[in-house]
């Protein structure tokens, strides 16, 4: 069992403009960003099979961290900061699973949790004390974790010496190395039975479902081929689309891969990156993609690309619109749809997670989210961007903050979120008006370290039948009840699944 120092915790209501005048001075001499916009593509906090990265930052920042503490700039290391119509209900430390906690898949009372030891499923019918009902150990980083029926499915982006739960890391180059999607019987939620493994071009960082009636579709997101890598082979630029039979999962197979960016040689298609676009990703495929199964659309984060796709035919995804953001946008990480599916948020992780990019020298449109209106219809629709979104409190440089994974808050006529930031916290905001989005709420732990970078805070952050989920990367499972007028109405709406990549349709989108 993790031993934690229980934190202080404050109901932290001061203006947060405060802590905008001086964080992030001392990141400029030490020429932090400079760093953040040489280091080439940005990829998923560390790389898979790593211990969280920690490191000395500089005697400067380290100074100014603990001055920033001293003067209530930021909250003391383990001290818990929350707007007043946030509440902390309950957090469940790490157990069996020591490594990175990732994300979260939602089905009745029951949370499943992703970690790079495999996964844990939390009872949270009381949501004041969550229970850990499983523990799986299944290595195969970052586990990235969902769920429809009976059935669990997890990615495996490391490369491994088999697909088995008990594997151990192996090198891409060596041909029988596996890396891809596994999938587990969880009829019976206390004991879940691997059944299935299906290997995919370049593992599986990131999948999404489609569910059909006997099928369940899964797109497969995987990125950073090499020439050296036998199963992971240059442009890439794709996605695995892998068909699950419900009843037969265990004949669950690849039935396509569908090229998003194709294009001539062995670059491909898609951003170009550095150097014709410093300090942007070169896209080879995409990161995440956030599915609306209803409206047969889908949203993909794909490095240095944001597309628009049509997925009517599940096999064969075709693309409708293609943006890129060369001056702001360093890595395209994940989607999100607002209610009547003519927005969409794309976050830019910057830095790959394991920077400190909330201060005054990365600024307020780097690290953030793009809001995107959807203009036209059909094949004729075209993202046009219309605003930055950045939480408004600069964090230390030894935290690691940027824009990570979040879900929709369904109240009617208002578009609501609430959204990961790392060590930035849980931030909920607005973006009902597209062009000036603002937060309303939020919930942050102090830096894990006054002097080091240590990986953690809030890997997902997401709405599930009136409560917020957070999954904490170093600290464990947090359950938050928020209380204002402007999300209350959310507390009605009910789900028996979520997972929050394969959107919902929370209302009738054409009210």
């Amino acid at each position: 069992m993790t031993s934690l120092r229980t934190p202080r915790t404050t109901s932290h209501t001061r203006d947060p403009r405060a802590r905008l005048r001086r964080l992030g001075v001392a990141s400029a001499a030490a020429g932090l960003l400079a760093t953040l916009l040489v280091a080439g593509p940005a990829t998923a906090t560390p790389d898979p099979g790593d211990a969280p990265a920690q490191g000395k930052v500089s005697s400067e920042q380290a100074a100014e961290a603990r001055s920033a503490i001293r003067s209530g700039e930021i909250p003391g290391v383990d001290e818990i900061v929350h707007s007043s119509n946030i509440e902390h209900l309950a957090n469940i430390p790490k157990d069996a699973l020591q490594s990175l906690n990732t994300d979260l898949a939602f089905q009745g009372k029951y949370a499943f949790a992703g970690n790079y030891d495999g996964f844990r499923i939390f009872d949270i019918s009381n949501p004041k004390a969550p229970k850990t009902v499983a523990q799986v150990l299944c290595p195969g980083s970052q586990n990235d974790i969902s769920v429809s029926g009976d059935l669990l499915f997890l990615s495996t982006d490391s490369s491994r010496s088999d697909n088995s739960c008990a594997s151990t890391t192996q090198p891409a180059s060596v041909k029988e190395s596996w890396e891809g999607m596994k999938i587990f019987d969880i009829s019976d939620v206390r004991n879940p039975k691997y059944v299935a493994a299906v290997e995919t071009a370049c593992g599986s960082h990131t999948h999404t479902l489609v569910p059909k009636k006997r099928d369940v579709y899964v797109y497969v997101s995987s990125y950073s081929p090499n020439a050296a890598f036998p199963d992971c082979q240059p442009p890439h630029d794709g996605i695995s689309v892998i068909k699950v039979p419900r009843k037969s999962p265990e004949k669950a197979a690849v039935v396509s891969f569908p090229v998003l960016f194709p294009g001539e040689g062995p670059d491909g298609g898609g951003n170009p990156g550095g150097p014709t676009n410093p300090g942007v990703s070169k896209t080879t495929g995409c990161h995440d993609i956030t599915v609306l199964p209803e409206k047969d659309l889908a949203a993909g984060a794909c490095m240095g690309d944001g597309i628009l796709f049509d997925i009517k035919d599940p096999e064969h995804p075709r693309v409708i619109d293609q943006v890129q953001d060369n001056v702001n946008f360093a890595f395209w990480h994940s989607a999100t749809f607002n209610q009547k599916a003519n927005k969409v948020v794309f976050t830019d992780e910057l830095g790959g997670g394991g920077g400190a990019t909330c201060n005054a020298e990365v600024g307020p449109n780097r690290g953030a989210d793009g809001i995107y209106d959807i203009v036209g219809k059909g094949k004729k629709s075209k993202l046009v961007f219309r605003s930055y979104f950045k939480i408004p409190r600069h964090q230390a440089d030894t935290e690691n903050c940027v824009a990570h994974n979040g879900s929709l808050i369904p109240v009617k006529g208002k578009d609501l979120m609430v959204q990961a930031w790392y060590q930035g916290g849980v931030s909920v905001w607005d973006f009902t008006d597209s062009a000036k989005p603002k937060e309303i709420a939020y919930f942050e732990r102090g830096p894990l370290s006054a002097t080091t970078m240590a990986t953690g805070g809030s890997w997902s952050a997401y709405y599930y039948n009136g409560y917020i989920y957070s999954n904490d990367i170093a600290k464990g499972f947090d359950v938050l009840k928020l209380s204002d007028r402007r999300t209350d109405p959310a507390k009605r709406i009910r789900m028996d699944e979520l997972n929050v990549q394969t959107q919902p349709d929370y209302f009738d989108f054409d009210d």
